[in-house]
């Protein structure tokens, strides 16, 4: 299989253009000092975030029953560690990435 010059580009470009609104965010942010109230709405975002991500791809809906999907569990699981272990929101969104990443690699 082959690989075009402007496929190669557009998925380049498409990765920056996604990594960009991502990561700024962090970055702008450490700098910042938030209002109490701003960081106290804020804290609560992550675990929603985690918690509706978890949800979403860790239960399926088999006709009306409803099941588990083992090779989610088994990127959740050291994901929750890293963000126990870290309390980072970045790191852990990044350890989630490259464990989902390593389970349909392997699955």
């Amino acid at each position: 299989m082959s690989i075009n010059l402007s496929v190669l580009l557009v998925i380049l470009g498409c990765a920056i253009v996604t990594f960009i609104p991502r990561i700024i965010p962090f970055i702008v942010i450490r700098n910042i000092e938030l209002p109490k109230i701003v960081v106290k709405w804020l804290s609560f975002i992550p675990i929603c975030i985690f918690a509706a991500l978890i949800v979403d791809n860790f239960i399926i809906e088999n006709e009306s029953l409803l099941s588990i999907d083992w090779s989610v569990l088994a990127a959740i699981i050291p994901t929750l560690i890293v963000a126990i272990w870290t309390k980072s929101l970045s790191v852990t969104v990044t350890a989630g990435i490259v464990c989902m990443a390593t389970v349909r690699f392997l699955f």
